[in-house]
C-alpha cells in the first residue's frame, strides 16, 4: 500500500516538475521574442522615419550655381541621409501620370517649381529639429518654401514611444512570471526532499 502511495506521489511530483519546466520554458521563450522585438524595434522605427521627406521648393529665378551649392551643402549636412533633385519638368510629368492627363495643355505653362527632396536621418526626425532645419533653409533668398508633413512626424514619434513603453511593461510582467515560476520550482524541489533534508539535519 505504501509502495503504491509512493509511486502515486512520485508521479504527481514528476508531472508537477514537467508542468513547471514547460511553463518556465514558454515564458523564457516569450522573453526572448520580446527581447528580439526590442532590439529590432529601433531599426524598424528608424526605417519609417527615414521615409519622410523634407521638400525644398526653389524660386524660378534661382541660379543653377546656387542650386548646386545647396545640394552639396545638404549632402554634407549631418542630418541628411540622402537628397534628390526634382526638376519642374519631371514634377509635371509625374503629376500628369497621377491625374491621367497633361494639365499643361490647357494651362499653357508649367506652374510647378524645381525642388529638392531631403530624406533626414532617423535621429533628426523630430518636430522641433525638423522645424529648425526648415527655418534655416527658408531663410535662403532663392528658396520659396520648405514643406514637410509635421502631423505625421508627431504621430510617428508618439506611436513609437507608446509601443516601446508597452513592450517594456510586457517584458517586465513576463520577467516577474519567470522569477515566480523558478522560485516555485525550487520550493517544490526542496519540499520533495524534505525528509532527506530533515534526516541530514538530525545526523
Amino acid at each position: 500500500m505504501a509502495s503504491s502511495f509512493e509511486k502515486f506521489q512520485r508521479r504527481r511530483l514528476i508531472s508537477s516538475y514537467f508542468s513547471v519546466i514547460l511553463s518556465i520554458a514558454l515564458v523564457l521563450f516569450l522573453l526572448g521574442v520580446l527581447g528580439l522585438l526590442v532590439l529590432n524595434s529601433k531599426k524598424v522605427a528608424d526605417h519609417f522615419k527615414e521615409q519622410i521627406a523634407l521638400t525644398i521648393y526653389l524660386k524660378d529665378e534661382a541660379k543653377e550655381v546656387e542650386i548646386k551649392q545647396l545640394e552639396k551643402s545638404l549632402t554634407l549636412a549631418k542630418y541628411t541621409k540622402s537628397t534628390q533633385f526634382v526638376s519642374k519638368e519631371e514634377a509635371a510629368e509625374e503629376h500628369s501620370k497621377e491625374i491621367g492627363e497633361n494639365f499643361m495643355d490647357f494651362l499653357g505653362y508649367n506652374p510647378l517649381q524645381n525642388s529638392i527632396d531631403v530624406y533626414l536621418k532617423a535621429d533628426f526626425v523630430d518636430a522641433n529639429r525638423v522645424k529648425e532645419i526648415a527655418d534655416e533653409l527658408t531663410a535662403k533668398d532663392f528658396v520659396d518654401e520648405v514643406n514637410y508633413d509635421q502631423p505625421l512626424i508627431s504621430l510617428l514619434n508618439d506611436n513609437i514611444k507608446k509601443i516601446s513603453l508597452w513592450i517594456v511593461i510586457i517584458s517586465g510582467v513576463f520577467t516577474l512570471i519567470a522569477v515566480l515560476l523558478i522560485n516555485s520550482a525550487i520550493r517544490l524541489s526542496v519540499y520533495s526532499k524534505r525528509f532527506t533534508i530533515k534526516t541530514m539535519q538530525m545526523v
